[in-house]
């Protein structure tokens, strides 16, 4: 049997074009349009495939491609299945183009070919931008940079549903104005996605393929975690060369498409997590050289894990406001909340975070004003709960934020009576969740006033001329958007994309004592693991600013190396520290203490003390 190599592009008009292959590489890929992808697949030749019995363990093949400006983008093989290995392509560039075959197939290694790409008008992949934004990797015709919105939605099992339910959701989810669904690649609740450890199955693959694809030609980005369940990762994949084999896997098949990269569903489920997922994290990085958005998921935050350099933003799997108002003004990447809620539509509650409607639409606004971007979840899962108030809430939110600056909002603190986030002396968003009285500082200029429903988007204009707003909601049975803008300036402002308007700038913490307006009463001694010890704070100073403080109270034990966890988010009660703090106790743990006041200005203090078992 001789070797083949075929070629399978997907545009705008999908190829197909299968030949004898010659003594070199024949040209592929051609008039692929950027950011389509193509197939380069490689059939083993009788000689290969007696010499690799079992293609995805011990075939190691990639093609380096080279750009018309000289970039060269290296990407690994997937097997697929009998004889067969795919390198899946997308070119990031109209023009001609090389690429070199390296690998461990005898008959291919060192082949050349080129071939041309076609333009096309693809905004590309997404990029974090702005210190806590997004962007896609390509400019628009006149150069300027093209803000990403991040909407997304949970569908777990959108792997393993049938096709008919995928198809529903999906569209549904298009309509709605969703641009991410996120969900688990493989899970302890899908069967058949691998036979053992070694042996994935490729239908399997093959039908994750085309739903993916489905889902970004409806402009909707794949959030994809790696593995779904409490330490489900290892469990599947026991050893490092099992997990290292499934992530070159993974990312061959998919690095060429519309996607982001969670890690697991809650990193701190594993032991020793951080030293798994710095390795996990790393050969990703290494692997996709698309460079595709690198997080995890979080029972909290997965911040602690940002210092290990693999991931470029945060997650939280939480709707403490406290948590995230603090961190936000610690680090400089952007934060997506994926599980600030669930939202209960006829499926049933079965724990705390299962919401009705109008809660899960004030979470969701709570979590914009900490400067997060949203991901939906419904209690229930698939077409039945597809549409829903909240996803209409959702679609509501998509569209006030679409006609604002975003990429510039950061939160704002020059407010009474609600939550902002503002782009200063330009457009100010405040959140008035218990309809009130409110007011808010602005720069001296007429504006115009929109207060707005959420629940529907209908909105009511006024105008408005100062420097210190002062109203309230035109009702109060529910709650309300303020929208205050300098419409003209604002107008002008967006005929341009570029983040260059604004500097942000994170503040610098401010930890000398002194000037600390707070102290630390307890705990006093040692912690345990096995019972709760009170935990307070107390403010030495007193005055308008530190009228709302916010808490954050972290413990890291260094000697370990397992990151810091978050202990407490609140001036006083009862903290325990979590078992997978540390791996050897008793331990010195490092006792960190936030206080942020009403004007947004963070102090910290700091501690020591040991934890016992």
């Amino acid at each position: 049997m001789g070797m083949r190599l075929a070629t399978i592009c997907f545009g705008l008009v999908p190829l197909a074009l299968r030949g004898q292959a010659p003594a070199a590489a024949p040209s592929a890929c051609s008039n692929t349009p950027t950011y389509s992808t193509c197939e380069l697949v490689f059939e083993l030749s009788d000689k290969d495939a007696a010499a690799h019995t079992h293609p995805y363990v011990s075939v190691d093949l990639k093609v380096e491609f080279r750009s018309p400006r000289h970039r060269t983008w290296a990407i690994p093989a997937y097997w697929d299945g009998g004889r067969r290995m795919v390198v899946r392509f997308a070119p990031t560039e109209a023009g001609d183009w090389d690429y070199h075959v390296i690998g461990n197939l005898a008959d291919w290694d060192d082949k050349k070919g080129s071939f041309t790409a076609a333009s096309s008008e693809s905004r590309g992949f997404l990029r974090p931008a702005n210190k806590h934004h997004w962007a896609y990797t390509e400019r628009d015709s006149r150069g300027l940079d093209q803000a990403h919105l991040w909407m997304g939605a949970t569908e777990m099992l959108f792997a393993t549903m049938d096709d008919a339910a995928f198809r529903t959701v999906a569209d549904a989810r298009a309509a709605q104005k969703f641009n991410h669904l996120r969900g688990w690649l493989v899970s302890q609740a899908q069967e058949g996605a691998f036979s053992s450890p070694d042996t994935p199955n490729v239908e399997y693959f093959q039908r994750l393929d085309q739903r993916i694809r489905y889902l970004n030609q409806k402009g909707i980005t794949a959030d994809l975690i790696l593995a779904g369940g409490p330490g489900y990762l290892v469990k599947a994949f026991p050893t490092w060369q099992q997990r290292s084999r499934y992530l070159r896997f993974v990312a061959g098949r998919y690095g060429a498409m519309n996607v982001t990269w969670q890690a697991v569903d809650q990193w701190e489920d594993y032991p020793d997590s951080r030293a798994l997922l710095k390795e996990v994290g790393g050969l990703l990085k290494q692997l996709d050289p698309y460079q595709h958005p690198r997080t995890t998921g979080a029972h909290l935050t997965s911040t602690p894990l940002l210092d290990d350099g693999w991931m470029d933003f945060a997650a939280y799997g939480t709707p403490d406001d406290n948590l995230g108002a603090v961190e936000h003004q610690l680090y400089g990447v952007p934060f997506v909340n994926l599980d600030f809620g669930r939202e209960d539509s006829g499926a049933g509650k079965s724990g705390p975070n299962d919401l009705d409607a109008n809660e899960f639409r004030h979470r969701l606004w709570n979590a914009t004003m900490d400067g997060q971007y949203p991901t939906y979840t419904n209690s229930g899962a698939g077409a039945p709960y597809a549409n829903s108030p909240g996803a209409k809430a959702m679609t509501v939110w998509f569209d006030f934020m679409s006609d604002a600056r975003h990429w510039e909002l950061e939160p704002y603190f020059d407010v009474d009576g609600g939550r902002a986030v503002a782009l200063e002396d330009t457009e100010y968003v405040v959140y008035i969740e218990k309809p009130g009285p409110v007011e808010l500082t602005v720069e001296k200029h007429g504006y115009d006033v929109y207060w707005i429903n959420p629940i529907d988007g209908e909105s009511i204009r006024k105008k408005f001329s100062g420097e210190h707003f002062t109203g309230e909601p035109p009702s109060r049975s529910h709650d309300w958007i303020l929208h205050v803008v300098r419409e003209s300036h604002l107008e002008g402002m967006n005929k341009s994309f570029k983040f260059e308007s604004r500097d942000i700038v994170l503040q610098e913490v401010e930890a000398n004592t002194p000037k600390v307006p707070f102290a630390m009463e307890e705990p006093k001694g040692d912690l345990s693991l096995s019972k709760p010890v009170p935990y307070s704070a107390k403010l030495t100073r007193e005055s308008r600013a530190t009228r709302l403080m916010r808490w954050l109270w972290m413990g890291e034990v260094a000697a370990d190396h397992q990151g810091y966890r978050v202990l407490a988010t609140s001036q006083k009660g009862e903290m325990q520290p979590p078992r997978s703090i540390a791996t050897n106790f008793p331990a010195l743990m490092h006792l960190r203490l936030y206080g942020m006041n009403a004007n947004g200005k963070i102090y910290e203090l700091d501690s020591a003390c040991q934890i016992n078992p």
